[in-house]
């Protein structure tokens, strides 16, 4: 209904106690726990145990519900709505209570209204149904009013004094809490004359003339838009001249499409014209009825209800008062009414809760993230470097020293050298805090894929709280673990190969050590044995560098691949914790608060939905056919 609507006790921090511990005040469950108990809002909202109350009986006859300022729903005439609505209403007021804090407020006050309302109405009695006259002025609207109660109790004409105020009809006692609320004072509430039988079954009927809704005053107009946010069911009277009227359809009936089933149009003042004339107006309003999208009630479905009547002749009354004596007796009118709310506040929150897709964090995306903070780390590149170091320490003390002498002077060479080609690299690549900060981005722009927006900014903005201080708790971690390239493990067989480098430059220096004392003279002459000891130990040494070096690769490799596996684990360990977890959190509570929207939405109707500017058989809008009728 229109947005006018007085707002008891709404707000972003409504407490629970004023809709219901949840449900509260709409079931009459709950009237045992603490007034001042909220929800928990935190990231995985816990749902409250549900709780058994006994229904309250329907009061005595003449009850209007002032049970309700005893303090609470549980003692009041209305009772409990029944199961799917009250079961859509304790999911609303859980999703209100979910979604506080990820939600702007505005998106939620129509949300807040529905419960409040739905509230308010349960307190209120439940034997009697509201239904309100409105129309345009001119429209016959008093006249009908009139013909309803049987004497004239609404002023006609041009000038009209109780339009400033709406004007009540009750058949029987008990409706004053209803027409508190609706705000009509004692001075304009009437009872009809007596009428037999058609009277009595009319008995839980209010019946309001509202004001004119195209009113030049403001506070009429304002009266009419609250009125028809509060009543159960509304009659819209208009006339051959203004039912195509382009305010009365755009600023009422195409809002209230979603209300068909407790919403009668009646055409009247058909006496003004013939048979055809009067088929042919009744056509052409279906016809914008459905351009409205609102259902019809045609072929026993359910939906609006259009009727012809003349008010002055009392042509067509009897069949209005029929219809409105089965209506208000079926009782159903406050529930289905509060059950259009519902589904209209579920429309419009639809954009905040439904996603497009599956979002969420496939495991393809939590690998590449925990891939990008081992990059950022360095996992690889030490990795590699406890490798180059184990292999390094083999070739070192194993290698033969002449090697290792010739290795060394080539570093000296290159190390006091000023050729460009030997300087070190200018680091154009992004820096270790740029890589993380690149990695969460991305991880959380897939994690907020498809999101409706509200939720897509909670998600990067969860992201980015977790990676404020990451950069700096990867470099502790890294610092923590230590270099493992500083020192690294020797092998067993190392002293081994040590020995057998030492006895082949052993023998390099005996067989030299042979050749020169045989070139003096002090040992006999004799060039083979000495050549072939020093030949022994000059390609025995490379030979043991080189086996030591082809033994050292396996377990180099294998240090440096565990190496950087440990610091890798502990960097993803710690985006996990700071990033992944509370995103998925995040996106937990999303398909938390996505399952009640699903309860609040309730089963998609199997009903056609007809849109505005489709026809009845979904044929485009007929622009030319009695379309001048539409005054704008």
């Amino acid at each position: 209904m229109p947005e006018t609507t007085e707002r008891t006790g709404r707000g972003r921090d409504r407490k629970d106690d004023r809709s219901g511990d949840r449900s509260g005040d709409r079931n009459g469950e709950g009237r045992g726990e603490r007034a001042d108990e909220r929800w928990d809002d935190g990231l995985i909202a816990r749902r409250a145990a549900e709780r058994i109350a006994a229904a309250v009986p329907v009061g005595p006859e003449g009850g209007d519900g002032a049970g309700a300022a005893d303090g609470g729903i549980g003692g009041s005439i209305g009772g409990s709505y029944g199961g799917g609505l009250r079961h859509r209403l304790d999911a609303l007021h859980e999703l209100v209570g979910l979604s506080r804090t990820r939600v702007e407020g505005e998106a939620l006050d129509e949300a807040g209204r529905v419960l409040d309302e739905a509230a308010a109405r349960q307190r209120l009695s439940s034997r009697h149904t509201v239904v309100a006259l409105a129309g345009a002025t001119g429209s016959g609207k008093s006249t009908l009013f009139n013909a309803l109660a049987g004497v004239a109790v609404s002023e006609t004409g041009l000038r009209r004094p109780t339009t400033s105020a709406p004007l009540a009809l009750t058949w029987s006692e008990g409706a004053a809490g209803l027409l508190d609320r609706l705000g009509v004072p004692g001075r304009l509430r009437r009872r009809p004359l007596a009428g037999g039988t058609a009277d009595a079954a009319l008995q839980s009927l209010v019946l309001i003339d509202l004001p004119d809704h195209d009113s030049a005053v403001t506070a009429h107009r304002d009266q009419v838009d609250r009125a028809l946010g509060l009543v159960d069911a509304v009659i819209w009277v208009v006339d051959p001249e203004k039912y195509a009227d382009a305010a009365l359809h755009e600023r009422y009936l195409r809002p209230l499409a979603g209300h068909a089933e407790v919403t009668f149009v009646v055409l009247n003042q058909i006496d003004r014209l013939g048979a055809e004339a009067a088929e042919l107006v009744l056509d052409d309003l279906r016809r914008l009825l459905d351009e409205d999208g609102m259902a019809l009630g045609e072929h026993g479905e359910p939906g609006a209800t259009v009727l012809p009547v003349s008010a002055l002749t009392g042509e067509g009354v009897p069949e209005l008062r029929e219809l409105l004596a089965r209506f208000v007796q079926d009782r159903t009118a406050p529930e289905r009414r509060i059950a259009a709310d519902i589904d209209a506040a579920a429309a419009r929150l639809r954009p905040v809760y439904v996603a497009d897709g599956r979002p969420g964090l496939g495991e393809r995306s939590r690998e590449e993230f925990t891939g990008r903070l081992a990059v950022a780390v360095g996992a690889q590149a030490a990795g590699e470097a406890a490798e180059r170091v184990w292999r390094r320490g083999a070739i070192r003390a194993c290698g033969s020293p002449w090697l290792r002498l010739y290795r060394w002077y080539e570093r000296l060479r290159a190390h006091g050298a000023t050729d460009p080609r030997l300087e070190s690299p200018v680091e154009d690549e992004l820096t270790a805090r740029q890589r993380v900060e690149q990695a969460v981005r991305i991880v959380a722009d897939e994690a907020a894929r498809g999101l409706p927006a509200p939720w897509a900014q909670a998600v990067r903005e969860t992201a980015a709280r977790g990676a404020a201080g990451l950069p700096e708790a990867l470099d502790e971690l890294a610092a923590g673990l230590g270099d493992p390239a500083a020192r690294p493990p020797r092998p067993a067989w190392w002293p081994a190969a040590v020995l057998a480098q030492v006895l082949m430059t052993l023998l390099q220096l005996f067989g030299a050590l042979w050749l020169v004392g045989q070139i003096v003279g002090v040992v006999e002459p004799g060039l083979l044995p000495p050549v072939l000891v020093m030949l022994g130990g000059i390609v025995g040494g490379p030979l043991v560098e080189w086996a030591c070096e082809s033994a050292v690769k396996g377990p180099a490799r294998r240090y440096g691949q565990e190496a950087e596996r440990k610091l890798a684990e502990a960097a993803a360990a710690c985006g996990r914790a700071r990033v992944l977890d509370p995103v998925a959190a995040e996106l937990m509570r999303y398909r938390e608060v996505r399952e009640q929207y699903a309860k609040v939405a309730g089963p998609r109707p199997s009903a056609r939905i007809v849109g505005a500017g489709m026809g009845r058989r979904g044929a485009p809008r007929l622009g030319a056919t009695r379309a001048g009728a539409r005054v704008r």
